[in-house]
């Protein structure tokens, strides 16, 4: 049976790549709405309870008015905002560590965060094998492409050539924090250090560990098979050995929507930085929210995807 898609925000950079990747499926029928009917509740409204799953692509107050709108039992939503991340009652849809039947069975499915699924891809294995601390206080240090911040970030990047490096969240109180702090179950609330390059797309995700300072951390190479053995035979994400000699973010870089995982230690032992690779529009929104969509529609949860 066919599943009826409604994608609430198609026109932004979320919405417009969720459709590309399932483009052409026939196990799914895309209810679209015209330009003027974007912008009306009631026929908002009526798409949204018509659809077997709804996928949000809005700003945070656009989703929970979305979700207020759904009148039905039937509709499942998937939120690609910030809004319901920790919210109770929501699946976070990171199946590798939430579980796939979890989100294969959930009707409120929160898509993670960009940054927030590096971080969280690399620390929640380590921190479940007792490997690492809970309350150790830990950084994360990230750069991604412009897109990730929306049309008016993608605006500037490509109207102000000049900007090399952009940082900020300078005020330590950005929103991915409490996804990283709750989904991992830490004590402290990391310290976040994003900032965005003139790429459009990539990520790159570092937690870096001092482990001589940490009481009861594992060697670096313990770490690295901890995480090969928890992601072994996941189609989508990748634990990569060796040191390389860099590692490169391109503005060719094509989408994709794998998550590549590295554990770097020093020749002593003491210190790690835990790496991640991927995508900000792939793994790290459109691609996820696919990969969830597949697994509620009962499909294979690579489908569409580029791997």
């Amino acid at each position: 049976m066919t599943v009826q898609v409604f994608i609430d925000g198609a026109a932004g950079t979320t919405g417009l790549e969720i459709a590309d990747r399932i483009a052409g499926r026939t196990e799914f029928g895309l209810i679209a709405l015209s330009d003027a009917e974007r912008k009306n509740a009631g026929a908002r409204a009526e798409a949204l309870n018509a659809a077997d799953v709804a996928i949000l692509c809005l700003p945070d107050d656009a989703a929970r008015e979305a979700v207020s709108l759904i009148t039905n039992d039937t509709t499942r939503v998937i939120d690609a905002s910030t809004a319901h991340r920790v919210a109770p009652g929501w699946t976070y849809g990171f199946p590798e560590i939430v579980g796939r039947d979890a989100v294969a069975n959930a009707k409120r499915v929160s898509n993670p965060g960009c940054y927030p699924t590096g971080f969280l891809g690399l620390l929640v294995p380590l921190l479940r094998a007792g490997l690492l601390p809970a309350d150790w206080p830990y950084t994360v240090n990230a750069v991604s492409g412009y897109s990730g911040g929306g049309k008016a970030l993608i605006a500037r990047f490509e109207a102000d050539t000049d900007v090399a490096f952009r940082a900020y969240g300078l005020g330590l109180g950005h929103k991915h924090v409490a996804e990283m702090q709750g989904h991992a179950g830490l004590t402290h609330a990391p310290i976040f250090a994003p900032a965005v390059v003139p790429a459009h797309r990539g990520m790159v995700v570092e937690v870096p560990v001092p482990l001589a300072a940490i009481p009861g951390a594992a060697a670096p190479d313990a770490l690295r098979e901890a995480l090969a053995a928890f992601y072994a035979g996941s189609p989508l994400v990748r634990v990569l050995d060796g040191v390389p000699d860099e590692l490169l973010l391109r503005r060719s870089d094509a989408p994709r929507d794998g998550l590549d995982l590295y554990v770097f230690g020093s020749k002593d032992g003491t210190q790690a930085r835990l790496v991640a690779l991927l995508d900000n529009l792939g793994k790290g929104a459109s691609g996820a929210a696919v990969q969830s969509l597949n697994l509620m529609s009962g499909l294979p949860e690579t489908a569409g995807l580029r791997l």
